[in-house]
């Protein structure tokens, strides 16, 4: 009985990791899609950065 305990909760765990991940890899995507868009849309003069620090 233990055994299967520990290998759901083994298995718990792996799935929680996976949908980590792949919620960081998706806010890794859009986080890059837009630097590229504010990169792509900048203004032609000042200092030519779109954010402010």
């Amino acid at each position: 009985m233990i055994p299967l305990l520990l290998v759901l909760l083994l298995a718990l765990l792996l799935f929680g990791a996976g949908f980590a991940v792949k919620a960081l890899w998706w806010i890794a995507v859009i986080v890059l899609v837009v630097w590229l868009l504010g990169f792509v849309a900048r203004p032609k003069g000042g200092a030519g950065r779109w954010y402010r620090w």
